[in-house]
């Protein structure tokens, strides 16, 4: 029988074997993402608790797998014949901490879109995330949000 430890770290090069054949195939980055990264991605099969998950995190598997999401990424905006349609949100944000996006954008030489799908892609430690326990909805009226925590 196996170890857990020998499991995990079957499970990781599963996951590195796999995205470098999806990587050896240039696809568009949001493939990329979805194939891997996404919900349904082999990442999600392997590890689908969020402990396993952040643990996973913090594996070098984990970095040599997203340093090829990057490096897709710098070839530019998906096709736009992609079988992914794209996605607007707003943010509401302080003037202060646009300015400060707008300032690292310039210092890195990309736009401010990139720069924020860069930072939403990064691993987030789950204490510097605050909780919401009630939401506003479009209508404007209060609804209560059930904490993950308490979900099955």
């Amino acid at each position: 029988m196996d170890s857990p430890k020998v499991l995990e770290q079957e499970k990781q090069e599963e996951i590195k074997r796999v995205a470098g054949e999806l990587y050896s195939q240039a696809p568009d980055w949001v493939t990329f993402y979805r194939e891997i990264f996404g919900h349904n991605g082999i990442i999600q099969q392997m590890f689908p608790t969020p402990g396993d998950l952040e643990a996973f995190k913090r594996t070098e598997a984990y970095e040599e797998v997203h340093q090829m999401l990057t490096r897709l990424r710098a070839q530019g905006a998906p096709p736009s014949d992609s079988t992914e349609p794209i996605q607007m949100i707003t943010v509401r944000l302080p003037k202060s901490i646009h300015d400060a996006l707008l300032k690292e954008a310039a210092r890195y030489g990309t736009s401010m879109n990139k720069l924020c799908i860069s930072k939403l892609l990064q691993v987030i430690e789950q204490r510097f995330v605050p909780r919401n326990t009630w939401g506003i909805r479009r209508d404007g009226e209060s609804s209560f949000i059930h904490r993950l925590e308490k979900q099955g």
